[in-house]
């Protein structure tokens, strides 16, 4: 059953102040932020349960490959400002292959996981693998600072998974 009796309450309590409060009846301020104090618990009530076990498993797993995918075609693209022809087609293709591959496991993560957090982590380990490529492949500085905030970047992105 998608929801129970009390939240199917609280969304036809919700419905019935939209429809007198845009209809012009007079409805006491209170009656309105108490019927707004319950639709904000249910929808906190909705973000803290918890997905079941392995499919969140499975779905950090796959926005992890998805990072990796993101740092796959951030590579491509780096390789292609250095060729031309056919060979800047092929790292092209690559790009777009890597590109639609992240964005789709991206999107199947965030079928159980917050968006918000899905995205940082996303955003996160696609940051931090491309500085890394950077450096290791073409030839990027290795600054202090810049490791330093790689390193503040990656403690961001463990102390997102520890809270979500």
């Amino acid at each position: 059953m998608l929801f129970d009796n009390a939240v199917w309450e609280e969304e036809e309590t919700a419905k019935n102040s939209v429809v007198k409060f845009f209809s012009c009846e007079k409805v006491p301020e209170s009656y309105l932020f108490s019927v707004i104090l319950q639709s904000l618990r249910r929808s906190r009530r909705e973000f803290l349960q918890p997905s079941t076990g392995s499919d969140s498993v499975m779905n950090w797993i796959i926005l992890i490959v998805a990072g990796f995918c993101e740092v796959g075609f951030t590579y491509c693209l780096g390789r292609a400002k250095s060729v031309e022809g056919l060979a800047w087609w092929g790292w092209i293709v690559g790009f777009l292959v890597f590109t639609v591959i992240s964005m789709g496991l991206l999107a199947k993560a965030t079928q159980s996981l917050p968006i918000g957090t899905s995205y940082a982590v996303w955003t996160g380990i696609g940051a931090v693998g491309t500085v890394l490529v950077g450096i290791l492949f073409f030839h990027e500085p290795a600054t202090f600072w810049r490791l330093f905030f790689i390193f503040t970047l990656i403690s961001s992105i463990i102390g997102l998974k520890i809270v979500s």
